[in-house]
């Protein structure tokens, strides 16, 4: 399974703007993440559509994310960017395979998507965050680096 830029993007964007407490706009995201706005325009519609963001007009708009950061998961974010998560069509739709009910692989596909679910499910944004605001703080000078 292959997870689209779409997908990448969309949860990228989403952090950005989580990231802050103020509007952010999309130059902003678009600019941080080296996403094309045009791009980013289409999955942040993606995400407006479905209730994650809200944008504000004016000279202080921007998006913001309108739900509480520990109820969005990467689950949600990269379904509603990529639709389907199956690994192979026929664990999303037992018709599509003439060999469905004599098929030993199957089951290996239903780990890996129970497996890919659950790795995305468990994610939120808050932890996402979180994460990123760990990557963006200062090192310690060296003299501090080795001292405990």
């Amino acid at each position: 399974m292959w997870v689209s830029t779409r997908a990448q993007y969309g949860m990228r964007a989403l952090v950005e703007i989580a990231l802050s407490s103020e509007p952010t706009s999309l130059k902003v995201v678009s600019d941080r993440q080296n996403i094309s706005q045009h791009y980013l325009e289409q999955i942040i519609a993606v995400l407006r559509r479905a209730g994650i963001v809200e944008s504000t007009r004016g000279a202080y708009g921007g998006y913001r994310v309108t739900r509480p950061l520990e109820q969005v998961t990467a689950l949600e974010v990269v379904e509603l960017m990529e639709g389907g998560l199956a690994p192979v069509p026929c664990v999303q739709d037992d018709h599509i395979c003439e060999h469905d009910h004599y098929c030993s692989t199957k089951t290996l596909w239903n780990r890996v998507d129970t497996a890919v679910r659950e790795a995305l499910g468990s994610t939120t944004l808050a932890q996402l965050v979180a994460e990123q605001q760990l990557l963006q703080l200062e090192p310690l000078p060296a003299r501090f680096a080795g001292a405990n």
